[in-house]
């Protein structure tokens, strides 16, 4: 039986992206596109919805595809832990899945995955992140992911130290941790995490030069994983094992 797709945003750059790796999924079938001004009773009758539609657009599709009884996969930017907590009761009494990937990349998984767990040894930590021009959202998913794993990290640390964040320059804080963003052309992504302590500092970088080589992999795990998921589930780090062991 094949699972039937409903891609919300599939006419978007990451969208298409999606719909092309999910054509060549064995029992899968992108059977209809939505763009993000879609009616979403066109979501009637599919059995899983992913959304890479656009921050504003994003969290009706999640409660549309809730009320519908569709499992969900959300590749949109822009959910934090506060906005997704926001749809969690809703996700947990209809007894759906939904499934927010803030980064399909393997190599960002694990950037992320690494700097939260330098986390704890170093008082500062700050995020520094890149995009195209085109990117409506900052900070960017990613970042705004990769800033709570470290919080959740440093829980009995507590929060970084972050000196004069009460200056505009000082960027965004999120979990304690300041983010900054760059949006300028030539650059497809790029992220920084730059951890300081007495006498050293630790930086872990990851660079995304080909967004669609790049996301396929995590693309492949994710939307086979989406249509069985219970509940909500954030990040592409719940299907691989990346080998941290706290």
């Amino acid at each position: 039986m094949t699972t039937q797709v409903a891609l919300v945003g599939g006419t978007g750059k990451l969208g298409t992206i999606i719909g092309a790796v999910i054509d060549e999924l064995e029992g899968f079938e992108v059977s209809r596109v939505l763009t993000s001004s879609s009616d979403l009773s066109e979501l009637d009758g599919a059995d899983l919805v992913v959304d890479a539609s656009t921050p504003q657009v994003s969290i009706e599709v999640v409660r549309a595809a809730v009320e519908r009884g569709i499992n969900v996969l959300v590749a949109t930017s822009g959910w934090s832990s506060e906005r997704i907590a926001l749809v969690r009761p809703l996700v947990e009494a209809a007894g759906t899945g939904a499934v927010f990937i803030p980064n399909f990349s393997l190599g960002s998984v694990l950037g992320s995955a690494l700097a939260a767990a330098a986390a704890p040894f170093f008082g500062s930590a700050e995020i520094i992140e890149a995009h195209r021009e085109t990117k409506i959202d900052s900070p960017s998913g990613t970042a705004v992911r990769t800033a709570e794993l470290i919080a959740a990290a440093r829980a009995e640390q507590g929060p970084v130290s972050a000196p004069h964040a009460d200056q505009r320059a000082r960027g965004q804080q999120v979990g304690s941790v300041p983010i900054h963003s760059l949006r300028r052309p030539g650059v497809v992504a790029k992220q920084e995490v730059i951890l300081s302590g007495p006498g050293e500092s630790l930086t872990f970088t990851h660079d995304t030069t080909d967004s669609a080589l790049a996301y396929a992999p995590g693309i492949r795990l994710a939307v086979p994983f989406a249509v069985q998921a219970t509940g909500v589930i954030v990040g592409l780090e719940n299907m691989i094992d990346i080998g941290i062991r706290s």
